[in-house]
C-alpha cells in the first residue's frame, strides 16, 4: 500500500491589504478568477506565498463569502423537489482513515448498556427501575479528517503561514487556531455541481493513481451539459467510494485532482471543491518542493475549502449534475476540520 505520510505544513505571506468595500472585494475576486497563479508567488521562482483576502485583512472565510442572502435564496428557489440525497458516509469501526499517517482510527465503545446499568446502577436508581427502564449509552473519537467531513482553511498553510496571512507563532494556541478555526464555517447553501469524471470515462472507477485534469473536467461537463459558475460547490466523482467498505482497497493509490484541474476550478470560481476519495488529490506529487500542492493551493492560496470522502454514487446513478448543496459542519473551535452531514436536492 502506498504510504501517506501527510504532516502539516504553514506558510508566509505579504502584508495584507484592507479591502473595505464587500462589492469592491466581489470584484477583487472575480478579476482574480480570470488571471494566472502570479498572484500566489512572491516572484519569478519563487515558493508560493499564502493568499490575501480581498475581503480584507481580518478575512477568516475565503471564498465562502461569496455565499450570500440572494445566492442562497436563487438556489432554493429553483429546489424541485421530490428525492433527497445523503452525500455522507457512514461512520464504523475499521472504516478507512489516516492512521497510515499516524492518526487516530474511529473508535467507538458504548458506555452504558441495559445489562450493565442492571449492574452498576450508575444513576442510582435501584434494580428495579434499571429493569423497567433500560439505558444505553455510548462515546467515540476519531481524526477530525475520518468520514464525510470539510477542511477549514488552517488546515495547511505555507513557510509559517495560512491563509490570509494568520502566522501559526501568533494565531496557534494549545487548543487549536484562533483563526480560521472550523467553528467560522458556516451552514452552506449553495449550487452544488457533481463533475462525474469516471462517467466521462466511461468507467465504473477511474484507474490508480489516474490525475483528474483541466481536460476531464470540462469534458465531463461538456457532456453533461452543464457550466460552472461563481460560488459553486464542486463535487468530482473519481468512483473510488465503491471501495469504501474495504478499507485497504480504499486506500490504495486512490485517483484524484491534479494541479491542472485545481487551476481551471479556481478559474472558474468554485467556492469548495470536494471529492470522493479520502485526500481530495493524487498522489505522488507533481510540484517540486511541495508534497501536498492540490491543498495549499486551495486552502492556503486561494481561500477554497475541501471535501473530502462525499459519497456522490447516488447522485451518479441517478445522474443529478445539478443540485441545491445543503449541509452544515460541526462547530469545533479551533479544529482543522469537522464532520458535515451535505445533501443534495434536485433544481428544476
Amino acid at each position: 500500500m502506498q504510504r501517506m505520510t501527510f504532516l502539516y505544513l504553514s506558510g508566509v505571506c505579504a502584508v495584507l491589504l484592507a479591502i473595505t468595500s464587500s462589492a469592491y472585494a466581489h470584484q477583487a475576486v472575480g478579476e482574480n478568477l480570470q488571471g494566472s497563479d502570479s498572484e500566489t508567488i512572491s516572484s519569478a521562482g519563487a515558493q508560493p506565498t499564502v493568499g490575501k483576502s480581498p475581503w480584507g485583512p481580518d478575512d477568516e472565510l475565503g471564498r465562502l463569502n461569496l455565499m450570500t442572502d440572494e445566492s442562497r435564496a436563487a438556489v432554493l428557489s429553483r429546489v424541485a423537489g421530490g428525492n433527497m440525497y445523503d452525500l455522507a458516509e457512514e461512520y464504523f469501526m475499521g472504516m478507512p482513515g489516516w492512521f497510515p499517517a499516524g492518526d487516530p482510527r474511529y473508535n467507538f465503545w458504548m458506555t452504558h448498556t441495559p445489562r450493565g446499568t442492571i449492574i452498576a446502577d450508575p444513576m442510582n436508581v435501584g434494580q428495579e427501575m434499571n429493569e423497567h427502564v433500560s439505558y444505553t449509552g455510548s462515546a467515540f473519537s476519531m481524526y477530525s479528517h475520518t468520514g464525510t467531513h470539510i477542511d477549514a482553511l488552517n488546515h495547511f498553510g505555507l513557510n509559517g503561514e495560512i491563509y490570509n496571512g494568520f502566522s501559526a507563532e501568533e494565531y496557534q494556541g494549545d487548543h487549536g487556531w484562533t483563526k480560521t478555526g472550523a467553528e467560522t464555517i458556516p451552514p452552506i447553501v449553495a449550487r452544488g455541481v457533481l463533475i462525474d469524471v469516471a462517467a466521462y470515462k466511461g468507467v465504473a472507477e477511474l484507474s490508480p493513481g489516474y490525475r483528474v485534469e483541466r481536460d476531464d473536467l470540462v469534458g465531463a461537463l461538456e457532456s453533461q451539459q452543464l457550466e460552472l459558475a461563481e460560488g459553486d460547490v464542486v463535487l468530482i466523482r473519481t468512483g473510488r467510494m465503491r471501495r469504501y467498505d474495504d478499507t485497504e482497497a480504499y486506500l490504495e493509490n486512490p485517483p484524484g485532482l491534479g494541479m491542472d484541474g485545481a487551476r481551471y476550478l479556481v478559474e472558474s470560481g468554485a467556492m469548495i471543491v470536494g471529492a470522493d476519495n479520502l485526500s481530495l488529490e493524487a498522489f505522488p506529487s507533481e510540484v517540486e518542493g511541495n508534497y501536498i500542492p492540490v491543498h495549499t493551493y486551495l486552502l492556503a492560496q486561494h481561500g477554497i475549502p475541501i471535501m473530502e470522502l462525499v459519497y456522490l454514487e447516488d447522485i451518479s446513478k441517478d445522474k443529478i449534475y445539478e443540485f441545491a448543496f445543503i449541509g452544515g459542519s460541526l462547530r469545533l473551535r479551533g479544529a482543522d476540520a469537522a464532520p458535515m452531514r451535505p445533501i443534495a436536492l434536485p433544481l428544476r
